[in-house]
């Protein structure tokens, strides 16, 4: 089998969901744990000056074997797994010699994973594909960037006569709920540029990314016996379904693509006396993000205006920028990983990434970051997927 399959089956062995709810850094004990096994391989491979801070941030360096001074290059891959799926008791399966058909991951509930659904499936005809059993994600996203970094920083201390300039790796933790560059040393890194592994399709190449917010509402309202509630009750479920519809009806993701930006209601709770509605703000452009992020203030101030002062309380947070305007200054790394695809006869697809990484904060940290293919599909859920030639490209 082949190393970056062997290690990548290794890793989601380890569950390494993230979680919101939690103020440490990592937010979960075992991606400490994915950390030390890291950090023991990448010593067994002959990095240098590895190490793992307080906080799992892995680092290494492959030393330069040039007797002269190049630009030192960085690749970033993180460690967690999304909380939107369980990372727990993954078992993952090989396909091999995919026939174009439906694939069974889990008899005893019947769970199927088809080309009917995920059309990108026929693409790898003939190819042996790793998927889950259909009860947990499959952990592409993204151990298998952290497996590919390796095995590629493996090859090349095996092999000095690839000559190189200085190659930094980091895997960071927490990325999954936004703060995987919050505690990010770029000093100690100290690269000139670097590329996170963690798109998707074979071929991805991405310097755009979202810009994103998110807004936390609460609703106040009046609670009183229903029976006696004429001209007294204010019941704030209601408040939030209203607050809801003054939002554009087409900005949601399940109609938005491309370069579309979107508002998601991503959780909903409450009673009659108190509601809390969760949304994320997401546009490539920083003039419609603004705007989407308006829209929201003035359905507030609105029903703060219908209801009474203090009703509707927002709390509204930027997350992070797209990484485009910090990328275009030095175009030549995106050049430079779409000479590297096409050296190993794979065609760059270049589009804005509907998301964000760790990179685009990293860019506006100083490093420039942007973002290149696992190999995986349907991240975050129980029909994750990823081809293992695509693996061995991304290598």
């Amino acid at each position: 089998m082949d190393k970056v399959v062997e290690r990548f089956l290794k890793y989601v062995q380890i569950n390494t969901q993230s979680v919101q709810e939690v103020e440490t850094c990592p937010s979960t004990e075992n991606q400490l744990a994915l950390g030390e096994t890291l950090v023991k391989e990448l010593r067994e491979i002959g990095l240098a000056d590895v190490s793992m801070d307080a906080k799992g941030y892995v680092m290494a360096t492959l030393p330069s074997n040039l007797d002269r001074e190049v630009k030192t290059i960085g690749f970033i891959a993180h460690m967690d797994t999304s909380p939107d799926a369980s990372g727990e008791n993954v078992c993952p399966t090989l396909v091999e010699n995919y026939g174009g058909g439906d694939i069974l991951l889990n008899r005893e509930k019947n769970i199927i994973l088809s080309p009917k659904d995920f059309p990108d499936l026929l693409d790898y005809a003939g190819e042996t594909l790793i998927v889950t059993d259909g009860t947990t994600l499959l952990g592409a996203d993204d151990k298998a960037g952290i497996a590919e970094i390796i095995t590629a920083m493996e090859y090349l201390a095996a092999h000095p006569e690839i000559e190189h300039g200085e190659i930094k790796v980091a895997f960071t933790p927490d990325e999954e709920i936004g703060r995987g560059a919050d505690f990010f040393d770029v000093a100690k890194f100290n690269a000139d540029f670097a590329y996170t592994v963690d798109g998707g399709p074979l071929g991805e190449l991405e310097y755009e990314n979202f810009n994103a917010a998110s807004a936390k509402l609460t609703i106040r309202g009046r609670n009183v016996h229903p029976g006696t509630a004429k001209n007294i009750m204010i019941n704030s479920i209601l408040i939030a379904m209203e607050f809801n519809s003054l939002l554009p009806l087409a900005e949601k993701p399940e109609y938005t693509e491309h370069y579309e930006g979107f508002i998601h209601l991503t959780d909903i709770r409450g009673d009659v006396e108190e509601t809390e509605l969760h949304y994320i703000i997401r546009d490539h452009s920083k003039e419609l993000f603004a705007q989407k992020k308006q829209v929201i203030q003035e359905a507030v101030n609105f029903l703060n205006i219908k209801y009474g002062p203090d009703t509707v309380e927002l709390q509204l947070t930027d997350s992070y920028y797209n990484m485009k305007e910090k990328i275009e200054p030095v175009i030549e790394i995106v050049e430079l990983a779409k000479k590297a695809m096409e050296e190993a006869e794979v065609t760059p697809k270049i589009a804005p990434i509907r998301g964000g990484t760790d990179g685009a904060r990293l860019s506006f940290m100083g490093l420039p970051c942007p973002n290149l293919f696992t190999g995986g599909h349907n991240f975050h859920g129980r029909f994750e997927y990823i081809p293992i030639d695509s693996m061995k490209k991304a290598v």
